[in-house]
């Protein structure tokens, strides 16, 4: 039942996104005086809909995206040229007339191609920065509701000598080893230590400040064990320590070894949990998920043939593969469902959400993709008139014709054409060759 419950969240929370991204477009089309005929969630037959003024509503039944049809996208084109023969021009010209059958008598003036250029790219642009929007809600309720995993002053281990910075993670002490100090005080996994050296600790890097700077000089600890306050006495011994860097991570000279540096040491170790963190911190990890889904999007062609590698062939498929909408409801439905030790229910709601925030993070990166019809290609259909009418206004020429964009179709069809295409192949990889997460 819990996996299901996962799915569903992911579903709604999906559905949701793709109709607020709908709503950044027709909200300023509609400002703009563009008649916007439809508003539909989802493609394929129609489930449900209602008209209402000039545009219909409505929800179809396959939820892999979303439209509005904005009323005269395309132009009817240059009149002076010459009509071209063929099958693409035939293309390019039906898209026109599809488009120029839609406006009504006397209101050519509310088709989309009338737009001047930065209106059309408020509109093209309101869609995916609605989806920028809601990852910076979304992570924002999560790091300052639920917090994300970081260490806590609680215990998880405590070191019974003092090892090597450089030791491996299974060596064991020896008779010969120094006792570590937080063992020789009396310190014990569980413990959550609320004072040192006379100050309130209230997280992990405070702690590990407060040791690192006191050198070998005596300090009261004082713990909350079985719901009780029990105070000690520990000296931290100096001893090479290695350093970390902004991130937590150990640092690495050019060599490959750890960098160390004297500190005071306790031997112990934190246990993991969700930490609330300020809102400050957003901005950085709406930063580092953009530069990740960036290295996604331009890596894409080859970790798509690594996925067909896998998925056809017998080799692995890795875990930092891409997954398509099966891999991410099995994510959702194992966050939802998974059983383990400290796993409770605000980790697997906050993880939930991080799902969300992070697909629209995907939405919004994606579709500035500069390819039709992704709304990057509008985008640079709009940046290439602009420009156009700029250089003639320069120059003192007459207004330029809005830029033929439905010259672009038959690229159009094929970006379709491949994302239906890599959109099959994720699906069947997800399910013969399913990525585990939990």
């Amino acid at each position: 039942m819990a996996y299901l419950v996962g799915v569903l969240v992911l579903v709604v929370g999906v559905l949701v996104s793709i109709a607020l991204h709908e709503v950044g477009h027709m909200v300023p089309a509609k400002k703009f005086g563009v008649r916007v005929s439809q508003y539909m969630v989802g493609f394929g037959p129609t489930l449900w809909s209602r008209t209402r003024g000039e545009t219909e509503y409505g929800i179809k039944a396959i939820p892999l995206g979303g439209y509005v049809r904005l009323v005269g996208m395309y132009p009817p084109g240059d009149p002076r040229r010459a009509a071209k023969t063929g099958r693409i021009a035939e293309l390019i010209q039906s898209a026109r007339d599809a488009s120029t059958e839609e406006i009504y008598p006397g209101e050519e003036d509310r088709a989309f191609y009338n737009l001047s250029a930065p209106k059309k790219l408020v509109v093209m642009l309101g869609g995916p920065f609605v989806n920028l929007a809601i990852a910076v809600v979304l992570f924002t309720c999560v790091v300052v509701g639920f917090g994300t995993m970081g260490p806590t002053t609680t215990l998880a281990t405590v070191s019974q000598c003092v090892l090597a910075a450089d030791a491996p993670a299974d060596a064991t002490c020896s008779a010969g080893d120094t006792l570590a100090p937080a063992a020789a005080a009396g310190l014990l996994p569980g413990d959550t230590i609320v004072e040192f050296d006379g100050k309130s600790v209230g997280s992990w890097d405070e702690l590990a400040s407060l040791i690192a700077t006191t050198g070998g000089e005596p300090a009261t600890v004082v713990v909350e064990r079985g719901g009780q306050r029990v105070e000690t006495t520990v000296t931290p011994v100096v001893a090479d320590r290695p350093v970390t860097d902004d991130a937590g991570q150990v640092v690495y000279d050019t060599a490959g070894k750890i960098v160390t540096e004297p500190m005071g040491f306790l031997g112990i170790g934190p246990t993991q949990d969700l930490v609330r963190q300020s809102a400050t911190v957003v901005p950085g990890m709406i930063g580092e998920q953009l530069q990740q889904t960036a290295k996604v999007i331009v890596t894409l062609p080859q970790r798509l043939v690594d996925v067909a590698q896998a998925a056809f062939g017998s080799e692995e498929r890795d875990a930092t593969s891409v997954v398509g909408v099966v891999g991410i409801g099995r994510f959702a439905g194992e966050i939802a469902s998974a059983h383990v030790d400290g796993y409770d229910l605000s980790m697997r709601v906050a993880n939930l959400v991080m799902i969300v925030a992070g697909l629209n993070i995907a939405l919004f990166a994606f579709n500035l993709i500069p390819l039709l019809p992704l709304d990057g290609g509008h985008v640079v259909g709009a940046l290439y008139e602009g420009g156009r009418r700029q250089v003639a206004r320069w120059r003192g020429r007459p207004r330029p014709l809005p830029a033929d964009t439905a010259r672009m179709m038959p690229l159009a069809y094929g970006v379709f054409v491949l994302l239906a295409g890599m959109g099959a192949l994720l699906i069947y990889a997800d399910i013969v060759k399913p990525i585990q997460i939990m």
